[in-house]
């Protein structure tokens, strides 16, 4: 296994850039390395650089993918329809299929974090021919979250449901003052700003533009609606064919509303996972963890359950 080296500062280094169209956007993809091909997906409010701290060294041994998805920050952002259809997961994933096919790559592998790991789920049930393995960070299942919620977890994930509103509500007061909503989103979670590099940290504000804001809420809409409507009725039909760890925030709202392996069960039948010291961006945080379970797990071992 490469060693992970200390951060020095700088994001995504040996990463080329390419835009990759597809069939519902124009796609903004890092790509780097050699080896087989790893699809990296981030989450909200992030970019592809939410993975700087272990990407360039996995591709040391893989070739790997990191795009910013559809709506998120350099990528486009379409017009969601009068359903935010085009902002399901179902939508993100085939852009995926699409980059990771424009790249030669008919079979991968993807790890993803927050709504990455929601497109993740969608695309391994979508497209199991394409999925080898997966690996989710802090989510449950989105058909889980909507049909257990509770007091503890709406009070600390309302936003999942204020994005959700009408447009353009919660649009105007989000876009009141970017600056703030960016500190208060990245330090609600458990663990400060400490944790971002000064350079992730510039990028992620720099990528928060009222189109953004536009499109994060689209992908709530679709995800209370659309995207529900799918798990609904893939539920107990339909489950992940390949091997999928979970890993978890044990101070993330993930790790104190959730059983995060129970809610996955009924979807991943091959399953593994544990919970690590974090809040709710464990690649940033813990990149050391994250980066020994992905080498393990991606390598086609069982990984060590590392907790500290």
């Amino acid at each position: 296994m490469p060693p992970l080296p200390d951060y020095q500062g700088g994001l995504m280094h040996g990463f080329r850039y390419e835009r990759v169209r597809t069939a519902g956007a124009e796609i903004h993809v890092a790509i780097g390395g050699e080896g087989p091909p790893l699809l990296l997906l981030h989450g909200n409010p992030l970019t592809h650089v939410s993975w700087h701290r272990i990407a360039p060294t996995l591709a040391r041994s893989y070739t790997v993918v990191a795009p910013d998805l559809r709506g998120y920050g350099d990528s486009a952002k379409p017009d969601g329809g009068e359903d935010h259809a085009a902002y399901s997961f179902r939508a993100m994933a085939e852009d995926n299929v699409a980059v990771m096919a424009h790249f030669g790559f008919e079979r991968f592998q993807v790890a993803g974090h927050d709504r990455g790991a929601r497109v993740a789920f969608r695309l391994a049930l979508d497209f199991p021919e394409r999925v080898e393995r997966l690996a989710a960070l802090d989510i449950v299942p989105t058909h889980h979250v909507l049909t257990n919620i509770t007091l503890g977890w709406g009070l600390e994930s309302y936003h999942w449901f204020f994005m959700a509103q009408k447009a353009p509500f919660p649009e105007k007061l989000l876009t009141a003052d970017l600056d703030y909503y960016m500190d208060y989103k990245l330090n609600k979670k458990g663990v400060g700003l400490k944790i971002f590099s000064p350079e992730a940290m510039a990028e992620y504000k720099r990528c928060t533009t009222p189109e953004q804001i536009h499109a994060i809420c689209e992908d709530y809409r679709a995800t209370v609606t659309v995207d529900l409507a799918m798990d609904t009725a893939d539920f107990g039909t339909r489950t992940i064919a390949c091997p999928v760890l979970v890993l978890w925030g044990a101070n993330s709202h993930c790790g104190r509303h959730f059983k995060p392996v129970q809610a996955w069960q009924p979807w991943a039948p091959d399953l593994r996972g544990w919970a690590i010291p974090t809040g709710h961006y464990p690649a940033e945080q813990r990149p050391d963890l994250v980066y020994r379970a992905f080498w393990e797990f991606f390598g086609g071992h069982e990984p060590a359950r590392v907790e500290a």
